[in-house]
């Protein structure tokens, strides 16, 4: 058996070596349609695209990604071709949950606000969104939550978030078409009907928020301040938007190690259920270094404010921040 690899997912060589005769590690947007003819498997992140192009004339059998979104890979003809696929559904929801609570902390701190008497939207509700709920709720924040695809009766309608919310946080998937599509979700339509003067947090997809139209809501005052971690054309960012939000960061609110170990864990399990397998064993986050010293305080784990610093000091290291990322802890488990 024959695997290729992402060379940059952390973790898993150890568990990949125990499944396959042989593990070929590669960069990711590197990946060839030689590179993985004679493969039974691929495991990716969302670097690699996946379709007919890459995949035609192959005898891979599976296609794992190791993250959450599936863009990347075109579902059609992973059908048509018989090839099995398989994400990793919420893997690293409680890292994003992490980065959006440290930021609201920050927020908080750097710019005084007082979170106990603001209301906060939170648009899509699944894996990430519900775990940020529970972060706003502890904070005492009123919540307000849009999500159309699961219309929950306690749910309201995007028009009330616009009109009522002081922070609007998205954690939708990227649709483009249909009548939920989410590209460029927040437009200039969007930033002409908020109200509140908000602020925004985008760690979904880059193109749910429209950046020019962004960009130009912070210049004149409609929108009060951003957080983004994700953004249209990366890793080509818009500089001039980075340089204006209150954070930004390369596409890396998910990255801590623990939610690297849930993905890792899920592709093994995938890969063992669909080639038959025994199961090389679970694979754990490292701990945390014996001279951590913790308070209590979320931003002892994590500040996202030092990796806003590294991105807007040097735009042009986006893709390589983020493939040399030093993953976080989520939890201090001492």
């Amino acid at each position: 058996m024959k695997i290729v690899a992402d060379d940059k997912i952390p973790y898993i060589r150890e568990q990949l070596g125990r499944l396959a005769d042989e593990v070929v590690y590669l960069p990711g947007a590197a990946i060839t349609a030689d590179d993985v003819r004679d493969a039974d498997a691929l495991v990716v992140r969302t670097r690699t695209r996946c379709d007919e192009q890459l995949l035609g004339g192959s005898r891979v059998q599976m296609v794992a990604t190791a993250t959450i979104g599936y863009d990347h890979i075109d579902t059609a003809y992973m059908q048509r071709a018989g090839i099995e696929w398989t994400n990793c559904p919420g893997c690293n929801s409680g890292s994003v949950a992490q980065y959006v609570e440290c930021a609201l902390l920050l927020l908080q701190r750097e710019k005084h606000l007082a979170l106990s008497d603001m209301t906060i939207g939170i648009v899509g509700c699944g894996h990430v969104g519900s775990k940020v709920r529970a972060v706003a709720e502890r904070m005492g924040m009123r919540v307000l939550v849009c999500d159309p695809l699961l219309g929950q009766a306690d749910f309201v309608s995007l028009d009330i978030i616009e009109r009522e919310a002081d922070i609007i946080t998205f954690h939708v998937p990227l649709t483009r078409d249909g009548e939920h599509a989410t590209w460029h979700m927040a437009d200039d339509g969007f930033m002409h009907r908020i109200t509140r003067v908000p602020i925004i947090i985008n760690t979904s997809r880059g193109e749910v928020v429209d950046n020019e139209a962004l960009l130009r809501a912070l210049n004149n005052g409609r929108v009060a301040d951003a957080v983004l971690d994700v953004w249209e054309h990366e890793p080509q960012l818009n500089t001039a938007l980075l340089q204006r939000v209150f954070i930004g960061t390369p596409h890396i609110a998910g990255y801590s190690a623990d939610g690297k170990t849930n993905a890792d864990n899920m592709v093994i399990d995938a890969l063992c259920r669909h080639f038959r397998l025994p199961h090389p064993g679970t694979i754990l986050p490292p701990p945390l270094p014996d001279s951590f010293h913790y308070t209590g305080c979320p931003l002892d784990l994590y500040d996202p404010s030092s990796d806003s610093r590294q991105l807007k000091s040097d735009p042009s290291s986006f893709e390589s921040l983020r493939n040399n990322y030093p993953l976080r802890r989520e939890y201090f488990d001492k």
